[in-house]
């Protein structure tokens, strides 16, 4: 009987369908092998079992027949060089596996000391499928080395998970209670400003020393949360009434902000309702990745309610390579929100150079539904009327009252005129 698709249509056919890629690889008598492979997919859960599919052609077919067993390793997002060698797409090659991590596990089979994931696997079935054969495997051991977004085949190219638009965010006012005390503004009017933010949907962040008991019990209902230097201050403003207790990590001796170790302390003296916030400075650094991402996980692990990553003010006047790209933070973003898991990131962005809002577009596309911002970008922060702006033309919804937020800016704009600069007490 003739087939009713040729070859040619139907590899463009499933071209179409996305797919993972991982590495399937055996090791026995007749040595050690490994192939770039799409067609692996999960079968059972009792017992466990996965499959692959393997052209009868090709020796890691021959290989796994004859020793009964194969791993199989997820790639991740920064594999695509390996997928591209394991796939045969790189010439002269001796042998694939150099220039990687890999160890061998319960059937011997070779992992990928850093995949997405593997499984390692004996046979136990084989079944023939046209020119491939369908290799069933008991999954006799696994293991999640580490998150990362995963790498995908589609279309016969290499790419990475295009995350759509969520459907809302969140904003928290960070830099405009601040800049309001360092100026000699009427106390009255400044503080109902900050009530008129609060009301309007916006989580505002108080001056260092600000008594929020000192505030009408109405008002105490608002959003409003305090930057901490420890555990102490974090007791204090729990009990004041603050919505959010924030603090900084201090990585460096003098550093502000509180050391990793201190953090368990601070969480419990901060104990009850308030949301705890971890912040890591200079978080879009692109020399600081790895020691971000390993802040993220440790903050994480120590039971943070928000993770915080603070962008650099750039002192230089024009852009430096310690600033972040789009590019940049993409990459640093798929990785943190996978190590941030359930809970949620913030991003504190600034607008340096006009890619405030390039970046924060970025971030929304990578997971990200937490913004900090300034009205009117006071601080050079992220502007939070641009941010929403630029939501409302994307169709993401945003819970702050638009109508109150301009009286804000415009109120704003006013006590900072008539207010002259001065230090912080």
């Amino acid at each position: 009987m003739r087939a009713a698709v040729d070859e040619s249509t139907f590899r463009q056919t499933l071209a179409r369908w996305p797919s993972g890629v991982a590495i399937v690889t055996t090791e026995g008598a007749l040595g050690r092998h490994g192939m770039t492979a799409s067609s692996f997919c999960s079968l059972s859960l009792d017992p466990p079992l996965v499959l692959v599919c393997m052209d009868r052609r090709i020796r890691s077919h021959q290989l796994i027949e004859e020793h009964g067993v194969f791993a199989v390793s997820v790639l991740g997002r920064d594999h695509i060089d390996l997928g591209r060698r394991f796939a045969g797409m790189e010439p002269g090659v001796k042998d694939r596996f150099e220039d990687a991590g890999w160890e061998t596990r319960v059937t011997g089979s070779p992992v990928l000391t850093d995949a997405a994931a593997w499984v390692d696997c004996k046979v136990r079935h084989a079944y023939p499928g046209g020119d491939h054969t369908i290799f069933v495997g008991e999954v006799v051991d696994a293991r999640v080395p580490r998150l990362v977004s995963p790498l995908l085949f589609h279309s016969r190219a290499w790419g990475q998970i295009a995350d759509p638009l969520p459907d809302a965010v969140t904003v928290a006012d960070v830099g405009s209670a601040v800049q309001l005390a360092l100026r000699a503004s009427p106390r009255r009017p400044t503080a109902r400003l900050l009530d008129a933010l609060s009301r309007a949907g916006v989580r505002v962040r108080l001056p260092a020393g600000q008594a929020v008991g000192a505030r009408d019990a109405e008002d105490c209902a608002l959003p409003v949360s305090v930057l901490v230097p420890g555990p102490d201050a974090a007791a204090a403003a729990a009990a004041s009434g603050v919505t959010a207790v924030e603090f900084t990590v201090a990585e460096r001796p003098g550093a502000p902000g509180i050391r990793l170790a201190d953090v368990p302390a601070l969480l419990s003296a901060a104990a009850g309702s308030v949301t705890v916030v971890g912040r890591i400075p200079d978080a879009l650094n692109p020399s600081r990745a790895p020691r971000v991402l390993d802040l993220v996980a440790a903050l994480r692990s120590a039971g943070c309610d928000e993770i915080a990553l603070e962008e650099a003010a750039d002192t230089g006047g024009e852009a430096s390579p310690d600033q972040s790209s789009p590019l940049h933070l993409r990459l640093l973003l798929q990785d943190a929100v996978q190590l941030a898991g359930g809970i949620p990131l913030r991003l504190c962005l600034r607008d340096d150079h006009g890619l405030g809002l390039v970046n924060a577009l970025t971030a929304m596309k990578s997971g990200v539904r937490h913004f900090d911002t300034a009205l009117a970008g006071c601080d050079g922060t992220l502007d939070t009327e641009r941010l929403l702006l630029l939501c409302s033309r994307m169709g993401v919804g945003v819970p702050v009252e638009s109508g109150p937020l301009a009286e804000c800016r415009t109120e704003l704009n006013r006590l900072v005129r008539r207010g002259r600069p001065r230090r912080p007490a």
